[in-house]
């Protein structure tokens, strides 16, 4: 038990803080972006070690982007917005759909050819849709969109296969519980933004 824990040690506390965050974005509070800096961080030498670049250098990007997002979080602000108010729970406006959609088939064959032709990777078409997705999926997360757990769906669903694949056990069970939340989370920001509206 002991040799067990030893070897997925970092493995098992990046999936307690996994969940942790899952907790506080459900909440949309604003401390996930805490959890969001740390995890990813730690993220990137699981990842590489298990042969997972484009999640490695994708831990890179969620690291980054955290900080990005407590910013807009804190200080950003959407049309109606009073003063005092938090970045508000909305739907993306359809203007953006075809942007993001671009963006992500851009980043998706851009990573893939990357992963082909610079590493070992046994996974790269996944792996490098796993990684265009969610860079639309963070950028949706930061404007507080509810569609955000769209693209969660499915980026949680592929990470749960490519991680059992790979033997990162705990993470995968974490990613599958991710894939349910999701859509609970899907359907709790739904009813907040029409809240809002």
């Amino acid at each position: 038990m002991t040799e067990f824990i030893s070897q997925h040690w970092l493995d098992i506390f990046t999936t307690i803080l996994g969940i942790i965050y899952l907790v506080l974005e459900y909440r949309a509070s604003i401390a996930l972006w805490i959890v969001g800096i740390i995890m990813p961080a730690l993220d990137i030498y699981l990842y590489w070690t298990h042969g997972l670049y484009g999640d490695a250098g994708m831990a890179v990007y969620y690291t980054l982007a955290a900080v990005y997002g407590y910013a807009v979080w804190q200080f950003g602000k959407k049309q109606g917005q009073t003063d005092k108010q938090p970045l508000p729970v909305t739907h993306m406006r359809k203007s953006l759909y075809l942007p993001a959609f671009v963006f992500f088939a851009v980043a998706w064959g851009v990573t893939y050819y990357v992963l082909k032709e610079f590493t070992n990777s046994t996974v790269p078409l996944l792996d490098a849709f796993t990684n265009a997705m969610s860079f639309v999926g963070l950028w949706a997360l930061a404007r507080k969109y509810v569609e955000q757990w769209l693209f969660w769906i499915a980026v949680d669903a592929i990470c749960f296969y490519l991680y059992v694949i790979k033997g990162i056990p705990f993470k995968a069970g974490l990613y599958g519980l991710y894939t349910v939340i999701a859509v609970m989370g899907y359907l709790k920001w739904k009813r907040m933004a029409a809240k809002n509206k």
